[in-house]
C-alpha cells in the first residue's frame, strides 16, 4: 500500500523539483540581464522529466575517464546536463543574450505550471484521504 502512495506522489515530487530548478534558472537570467557576455540558459522541462522518470540522469553527458589522472566529470546540479542556451533573438552590443520580455513570460508561465502541479497534488491527496477514511 505504501509503495502505491510513493509511486503516485513520485511524479509530483520530480516535476516540482524540475520546475523549481527552471524557476531558479529564469531568475538567474533576469538578474544577469545587464551582465556583459552573459548567455541566457533554460531547461527543456519535458525531456528532463522524461529522463528523470525513466531513471536516467537528466541530459547527462556521459564523460569517460581515459586516464587515471582524469577527474570524474560531474554536472554542477541535478539537471545541469539538460541545460541549454537560449536562442538569441536580437543581438546586443555587450554580448548578453537575455531578452527580458521572453524571460518574464517564461517565469510567469513556469509559476503557473507550479501552481497547477500543486493544485493537482492537493486534489490527489484529498482523494487519497477520502479513500482511506471512507468505509
Amino acid at each position: 500500500m505504501l509503495d502505491r502512495l510513493d509511486s503516485a506522489l513520485n511524479f509530483y515530487q520530480k516535476a516540482l523539483d524540475i520546475r523549481a530548478y527552471r524557476q531558479g534558472l529564469l531568475a538567474s537570467n533576469i538578474a544577469n540581464s545587464d551582465t556583459p557576455n552573459y548567455k541566457a540558459r533554460d531547461i527543456d522541462f519535458k525531456s528532463a522529466l522524461d529522463d528523470t522518470l525513466a531513471g536516467r540522469p537528466a541530459g547527462q553527458l556521459g564523460l569517460s575517464r581515459t586516464a587515471g589522472g582524469h577527474l570524474a566529470g560531474e554536472p554542477s546540479g541535478p539537471y545541469a546536463g539538460a541545460l541549454k542556451y537560449r536562442t538569441e533573438y536580437q543581438s546586443a552590443v555587450d554580448g548578453n543574450t537575455v531578452n527580458m520580455d521572453l524571460e518574464r513570460a517564461a517565469f510567469a508561465e513556469n509559476s503557473l505550471h507550479v501552481e497547477a502541479l500543486l493544485t493537482f497534488l492537493r486534489v490527489d491527496l484529498k482523494d487519497m484521504q477520502t479513500a482511506i477514511t471512507s468505509q
